[in-house]
């Protein structure tokens, strides 16, 4: 017998559950799980035998061989959605052509319902963008760094804001220089359009 304690395994599921809803907020998940189911009747019609009473209906095409090529495709452009979430763009425009493909290829895209599914799940992925962190969330990394809610961390400089007491620059006075804008440099006489540095 086990002595673990059910509100234990109740806690770790909890637990489990939101982890997995954090990494599905992150990525285009539903866009991804759209375009993969699309891919798995576009591979299945053209190699299956539906059985009515005793009349075998076998729906083999021609093109079979593209049919599986088509929804092989699709199950990979959604899982790479679900890991790769920066090629979401061009996984779900490549979703979209080949759901437009398997219409006259693979049994009218899978009788329509692996075309609805990876269309709907192509253009799911086009328009997905990543969310802003909430107010009550940790900023990333790199973004506001040194920047508390109470003001900056004393000692650390914020980007664009002068620290306390440091001198201020001011502008130059240019009135006795010469406005010479040709690129000559007055020292060696040389063109500086023309350097390599």
């Amino acid at each position: 017998m086990s002595a673990e304690n059910p509100a234990a395994a109740s806690g770790q599921f909890t637990h489990w559950r939101l982890q997995f809803r954090d990494w599905r907020g992150t990525r285009p998940f539903w866009a991804g799980l759209f375009v993969a189911l699309g891919g798995l009747p576009i591979a299945y019609f053209p190699y299956a035998n539906l059985q009515i009473g005793h009349l075998t209906l076998a729906m083999a095409t021609t093109a079979g061989a593209g049919s599986l090529i088509i929804g092989v495709l699709l199950v990979v452009l959604g899982v790479s959605l679900w890991f790769q979430k920066h090629v979401r763009v061009f996984a779900g425009v490549a979703a979209i052509l080949l759901a437009l493909v398997s219409i006259p290829v693979s049994n009218l895209g899978g009788f329509f319902i692996g075309f609805l599914l990876a269309l709907v799940g192509g253009a799911m992925a086009v328009s997905w963008a990543p969310g802003e962190p909430s107010a009550d969330e940790s900023p990333a990394e790199g973004k506001g760094a040194g920047v508390t809610p109470g003001g900056p961390v004393p000692g650390m400089t914020v980007p664009g804001v002068p620290a306390p007491g440091a001198p201020v620059p001011q502008p130059r006075d240019t009135t006795d220089e010469p406005n010479d804008l040709s690129g000559t440099s007055p020292a060696n006489g040389a063109n500086g359009r023309h350097s390599a540095g």
